[in-house]
């Protein structure tokens, strides 16, 4: 595995002023870390920041929203960027979910601070305080729409808002612990939920009802995910024929992220499992990066991508710390994932 470098501090806004410094790991797997900083001189007469690094380290491009940088000992090199802006006035603490409309329009937000936000995402501008939740709201999301939020919290509720008056307009009741992730079936008639309680469950938007427990689990469920399955999968049969009411839920399979250290796979209309894979700690997050491969993460720190068609060992384990894998979200021909280091 390769190399990691990385800055252990927010760069941009310590070397933002003279002499400011801000401090370099550069990690390999199997060796010791090596440790370092950069450290601002001043500015350049075109107005860049003139850097320089500690020993072991090179600074080999410098911008005015980016750093190279570069560890000759470990033949790895890491370019950073610094944010392109910053909306430091929506919420008062730790932002614990959030989610961009489709067309780029919009944010919504949640908050440790108790809030959930709706506001514009060119400027930051707050448009909406969405109001409802008893104690904590967990996850928040857009319909494809761009124009409803679908959220979670401990209060065992599943709300539906409209983003243009901040009206809840469904409110769903059936879990018995707090919810802590929610997936959307293609547009939207159908949603889902998973909770402390330990099940999955699908609901009816239009009629505001539950239409099935997907997985009863003995173990917190922390994240969900559906995709389209690969057609070699055998996604079983349901028991009884599926709900009128339930729309897009046919080839379909949900990943389950739960506390025990198990993945599991279930077919979503048919109810019934498709796999299940143990891994090194309590799974945290899912998502699909295909309809053959997924990945999951767990909170000692693991990223196992798995193919679907056979889960007894995973196609690779990544690892670059032990801090808890937080989120995970496909990205072009990769991934993005967040840590909580």
């Amino acid at each position: 595995m390769a190399a990691t470098l990385r800055i252990q501090s927010d760069w941009s806004r310590a070397l933002s002023r003279d002499e400011g410094e801000a401090w370099l790991s550069c990690r390999s797997p199997g060796k010791a870390t090596l440790y370092g900083s950069v450290t601002r001189r001043g500015l350049s007469s075109d107005g860049v920041p003139d850097i320089v690094a500690s020993e072991g380290f090179v600074v080999r491009e410098v911008t005015k929203k980016s750093i190279l940088i570069s560890c000759p000992h470990e033949n790895v090199s890491t370019k950073f960027l610094a944010p392109y802006t910053s909306f430091c006035r929506i919420h008062q603490k730790s932002i614990t979910c959030l989610d961009i409309s489709s067309g780029g329009g919009l944010g919504v937000s949640t908050s440790t601070d108790g809030t959930m936000k709706i506001w514009q995402a060119a400027n930051g501008e707050i448009r909406r305080l969405l109001e409802g939740h008893v104690y904590d709201v967990n996850c928040c999301r857009f319909f494809p729409s761009g124009l409803v939020v679908l959220s979670g919290g401990m209060d065992a509720q599943l709300k539906i808002w409209s983003a243009e008056d901040a009206s809840c307009v469904v409110t769903f009741k059936g879990h018995k612990g707090g919810i802590l992730d929610t997936a959307i079936v293609d547009r939207g008639r159908n949603v889902l939920s998973c909770s402390r309680d330990g099940t999955a469950r699908l609901w009816d938007c239009g009629k505001s009802a539950c239409l099935g427990v997907i997985a009863d689990c003995s173990s917190p469920v922390n994240g969900i995910a559906v995709g389209t399955a690969d057609s070699s999968l055998n996604l079983g049969s349901p028991e009884k024929p599926p709900s009128e009411r339930e729309v897009g839920t046919e080839g379909k399979i949900l990943l389950l992220a739960r506390e025990d250290k198990k993945l599991q796979g279930v077919g979503l209309q048919s109810r019934q499992p498709v796999f299940l894979f143990i891994g090194s700690d309590a799974f945290n997050c899912c998502t699909f990066l295909s309809s053959t491969y997924i990945l999951a993460g767990t909170q000692d720190g693991n990223i196992y991508q798995l193919d679907v068609r056979n889960t007894n060992a995973p196609i690779q384990v990544i690892r670059r710390s032990g801090a808890p894998v937080l989120s995970l979200l496909p990205y072009r021909d990769g991934f993005i994932t967040s840590q909580g280091n």
